[in-house]
This record gives C-alpha cells, sequence and structure tokens, in this order.
C-alpha cells in the first residue's frame, strides 16, 4: 500500500489532501519535527537522504519533493481527474504552478521565517543589535517587498476564475496552497481578497477536512 511518511505541520498535509481527493488508499507513518529547532526528526533519514518531508513510498518506489509527488499521483492514480487535458493552455498554466510554488513562492517566505529567527534568537547582548538591525534591513528592503510582488501576482491570477489552472479545481491547487497558507500564518496573504476566497474555499471542501483528520493538527491554519 503506498505510505505517506508525514511531517507535522509541513508539506505532506497537502500530499494527504491530494489522497484523499483522489479516493487513493494509503497509509500514515508519523514524524515530529523537534520543538526547539523545528526540524524534522532523523528517523526521516531512514526513509530519503535528506530526511525531508514528504515523503511516499510506492509500488518499491520512494519519491520525494512535493511537485515531484502530485505529478506522480495524479499521473499514477488520477485517471484524468485533477490535471487538465493536455495540448491546452490551462495544461500550461497547471504546469507552470505546480513549479512555481516552490521555485518562486516559497523562498522569500522561507526568508522571512529566518530573518525572524534571527532577530529573537539568543545571541550575545553586544551582537543582538547588529544582528536585529541586519534582519529588519534585509526583511525591509528585499523579503517584504518580494513577499509583497509575488501576493499581488497571485491575487491576479486568482481573480479569473478563482483557480490557478482554468476553471476548475485541479492539483496545481493544492500544490499552491501550502505558500498561501504559510503568507496568511505569518500575516501577509489575508490582506488580498482573491487569496482569503481561495483559502477559504478549499478549507471546506471534504476531501480537505478528512486530510486533516488524518494528519492531525496543522499550526500554518493559524
Amino acid at each position: 500500500m503506498l505510505t505517506v511518511h508525514h511531517l507535522n505541520n509541513s508539506r505532506s498535509q497537502r500530499v494527504l489532501w491530494l489522497l484523499e481527493e483522489l479516493d487513493v488508499p494509503y497509509e500514515i507513518v508519523r514524524y515530529e519535527r523537534d520543538p526547539k529547532t523545528m526540524l524534522a526528526p532523523p528517523e526521516l533519514h531512514a526513509i530519503h537522504p535528506l530526511g525531508k518531508s514528504p515523503v511516499v513510498t510506492d509500488d518499491g518506489h520512494t519519491l520525494a519533493e512535493s511537485g515531484a509527488i502530485i505529478e506522480y499521483l495524479v499521473e499514477r492514480y488520477g485517471d484524468g481527474r485533477l490535471a487538465p487535458p493536455a495540448g491546452t493552455q490551462a495544461r500550461l498554466d497547471y504546469r507552470y504552478w505546480l513549479h512555481y510554488a516552490e521555485g518562486s513562492a516559497m523562498p522569500p517566505l522561507l526568508l522571512k521565517l529566518v530573518a525572524l529567527r534571527i532577530g529573537s534568537a539568543p545571541i550575545p547582548f553586544f551582537a543582538k543589535p547588529i544582528a536585529r538591525k541586519i534582519a529588519a534591513t534585509l526583511q525591509s528592503t528585499f523579503i517584504d517587498p518580494q513577499i509583497a510582488l509575488h501576493l499581488g501576482y497571485i491575487d491576479g491570477a486568482l481573480r479569473r476564475t478563482g483557480w490557478f489552472a482554468g476553471d476548475a479545481f485541479s492539483a496545481a491547487d493544492i500544490q499552491m496552497s501550502f505558500p498561501l497558507e504559510a503568507a496568511t500564518a505569518r500575516g501577509t496573504g489575508a490582506d488580498h481578497p482573491a487569496i482569503a476566497s481561495f483559502l477559504k474555499t478549499i478549507h471546506a471542501r471534504p476531501a480537505y477536512q478528512r486530510a486533516l483528520e488524518r494528519g492531525g493538527p496543522y499550526a500554518l491554519l493559524s
């Protein structure tokens, strides 16, 4: 049976969601982040050398990277569902957003998280003002403008149909959910009406709710 190696409060939540949408039987192996470092536990290294989540094992194969996993699951189990028809503009948009989510949307959000941690990290008192100044300058001059640029772009894309690939829900919407949830959890996504509407819509989907029940508490929603 297909197995999802699921880390709490992570990208693997959207893999569970996809499997619920496709009604594919699966098992979950759970892992908990270190409460101090927020890193995945070393046990995940036994599944994949990078020790990160999501990781899926299926039919003797081990797959990592959210986008690759989503493409694999849709191709193997979708039977034409959750992907626009080949040769259409919607299919090109689908492929674009599958890659954009991690390639473009997530890096500035991760940089913001790093900058926030630098500002609150336990460092020698004489270095604190310098570290906080560097972190604050990095946020104000580069990170926050980049996040605003991307969120404005995403909001504009969603205004067309409410979905990322054509006029119907697809796996691209599942892939894009994580950066938008992350942005909203950090106080920057909710100011964009189309993004807020998108998140409200996907969170109400029965398959999304079932994934939460199976995956456990998901702090990105808070």
